[in-house]
C-alpha cells in the first residue's frame, strides 16, 4: 500500500495481521552545536537544522482519532513541535504490545532521529503532510 497520508497509515496498520502500537516522536527545528553563519541564515530562510525530540508517546490503534486529534492532544500534552516521526510496532500471537513494552522502541527513534537515522520513520509536518527528507 502506497502512504501518502495520515489516514493512510491508519488504513494500512488496520490492515495488519498482528495488532498494531503507534509510536511518536515529536520534534522541532534546531540550530545545531557550533553552527556556521551560513547554517543560522539557511536556518532562519527554513531550511537546514537539526530535528530535536520534544516529546514521544506510544497509542494502541484503537486510540487514534484523525491527525487533528493527535495534534490537539499533542498541544494539550507538551511542547511546540513541528515535525512527528510515527513507527509501528507489531503484536505477537493476537497480543497488543503494551506501552511498557514500546518504551525501549521510543528510545531507539529518539536516538535514530538525534543522529539524523530517519529514513525507516514517516514524518509528517503539523498539517498531516507526509514530509519526505532528501
Amino acid at each position: 500500500m502506497n502512504i501518502s497520508n495520515y489516514a493512510d497509515l491508519l488504513k494500512a496498520a488496520r490492515q495488519q495481521p498482528e495488532p498494531q502500537r503507534l509510536l511518536f516522536v515529536f520534534t522541532q527545528p534546531e540550530l545545531p552545536d557550533g553552527y556556521t553563519e551560513a547554517q543560522k541564515r539557511d536556518f532562519q530562510a527554513g531550511r537546514g537544522g537539526v530535528l530535536t525530540p520534544q516529546m514521544c508517546t506510544d497509542k494502541a490503534l484503537g486510540e487514534l482519532g484523525d491527525f487533528s486529534d493527535l495534534v490537539q492532544e499533542s498541544r494539550q500534552m507538551g511542547p511546540d513541535w513541528k515535525i512527528v516521526f510515527v513507527a509501528c510496532l507489531a503484536g505477537r500471537a493476537g497480543v497488543m504490545p503494551s506501552s511498557e513494552e514500546a518504551q525501549e522502541h521510543l528510545k531507539t527513534m529518539i536516538h535514530s532521529i538525534q543522529n539524523g537515522a530517519i529514513s525507516r520513520y514517516l514524518a509528517y509536518d503539523q498539517d498531516g503532510e507526509l514530509v519526505r527528507f532528501s
